[in-house]
C-alpha cells in the first residue's frame, strides 16, 4: 500500500501505475502481489476501501454507536471524500472512477450494516436491516456521488442536511426502537 501512496504521490496518476511499478517499489516480486490481490483492479478497490476506511476511523471513534450524531459525521464524511476524491483523478484515471466508488459504498454499507445489526433487535425490524442498510448506504451514496459531479451551487452543510432529513425517515424507526 505504501508503495503505490507514493507511487502516486509522483506520478499523480493511477492509470500509469503498473503492477510491475508496484511490485519494484515495494520490493517484492510480482508473484507475491498476485498471491495476495487478484489483480491491479482487485488492489485498487482494496486500496479505496483502506482509505476511505482510514478516514472515517479518524472521524467516528472505533466503538461509535448508531446515532443521530455519528450519522451526521459519517454522511458528512462521505461528501467531504468524495469531493477530495474527485480533485485527485485525471482524465485517465476515469477508468477506474466506478471500481473506486464501488468499494466506498460498500464499504459505507458494511458499516450502516453493522450499527443496525448491533442496535436493538424489537419489533420485527431485524428481517429489514440489511434492506434498509442498503437503501440508506446507496441513498448516502448517491447524493454525495451525483453533488460530487456537478458544479457546486449548495454547500456540504446544506447537502448534508437535506441528505441526514431524508435518511432519517428510513432509520426512525430504530431509533425509536432504542428509546423507547
Amino acid at each position: 500500500m505504501q508503495a503505490f501512496n507514493d507511487l502516486l504521490d509522483e506520478k499523480r496518476n493511477i492509470y500509469s501505475i503498473s503492477v510491475h511499478d508496484i511490485a519494484n517499489r515495494a520490493a517484492v516480486n510480482r508473484a507475491t502481489f498476485y498471491a495476495h490481490y487478484e489483480d491491479k483492479f482487485a488492489f485498487l478497490a482494496y486500496w479505496m476501501t483502506e482509505k476511505f476506511q482510514l478516514i472515517l476511523q479518524k472521524r467516528l471513534p472505533d466503538d461509535a454507536a448508531f446515532s443521530p450524531d455519528n450519522l451526521y459525521i459519517l454522511v458528512q464524511t462521505v461528501f467531504q471524500f468524495l469531493v477530495r476524491f474527485r480533485q485527485y483523478l485525471t482524465p485517465g484515471d476515469k477508468q477506474f472512477e466506478p471500481l473506486l466508488e464501488n468499494a466506498m459504498q460498500k464499504e459505507l454499507y458494511r458499516l450502516l450494516l453493522q450499527w443496525l445489526i448491533s442496535g436493538p433487535k424489537r419489533n420485527g425490524l431485524q428481517e429489514n436491516r440489511e434492506a434498509t442498510a442498503l437503501v440508506v448506504s446507496w441513498g448516502i451514496f448517491g447524493s454525495a456521488l451525483q453533488w460530487s459531479r456537478e458544479i457546486q451551487t449548495r454547500t456540504i452543510e446544506s447537502m448534508v442536511g437535506e441528505v441526514i432529513e431524508v435518511v432519517t425517515v428510513n432509520l426512525s424507526a430504530f431509533w425509536e426502537q432504542g428509546t423507547g
